[in-house]
């Protein structure tokens, strides 16, 4: 009985230690890069943010940031790295649609609901920055700053 109890509890530290480092969650984390700046979209170079469903793509994070304008008073900003790979491609929005593709694993996010995975491989959603609008000024205020 005793030498069944052994068997049974190497078998379960075997089985986590499978389990432990068989899990691919959290080997590719996308790294912290500090993002706090702000653009006014009264300038040409914004133009394409001045309607609802427009899109433009800024440089900062990781591997960069899309901004998408889901209408007059919300934006959403992305990180441009895919959550599957951050290391190979960035995502690209398909014009005319939603929708952004990874570059190199082909996973698809819905950019109007908060980078939510429609296709994977991917399996976590875009990482989102904080995007603060001031509509009396026209200014956009892109941040990880949570204060």
């Amino acid at each position: 009985m005793r030498l069944m109890k052994s068997f049974v509890n190497i078998g379960f530290f075997l089985l986590t230690l499978l389990l432990f480092f068989s899990c691919k969650n959290g080997a590719n984390k996308i790294p912290y890069v500090y993002v706090d700046f702000t653009i006014d979209l009264n300038k040409p170079e914004y133009v394409d943010l001045s309607v609802p469903g427009g899109y433009l793509y800024l440089t900062g994070g990781f591997r960069g940031i899309v901004v998408y304008r889901v209408d007059f008073d919300e934006f959403k900003a992305y990180e441009r790295a895919c959550p599957y790979d951050p290391d190979c491609g960035r995502v690209n929005v398909i014009p005319d649609s939603l929708i952004a593709v990874d570059s190199c694993c082909g996973s698809e996010f819905s950019l109007k609901y908060d980078g939510v995975v429609l296709k994977g491989p991917a399996r976590e959603p875009l990482m989102q920055y904080k995007a603060i609008y001031y509509p009396n000024s026209n200014l956009l205020r892109i941040t990880n700053q949570y204060q």
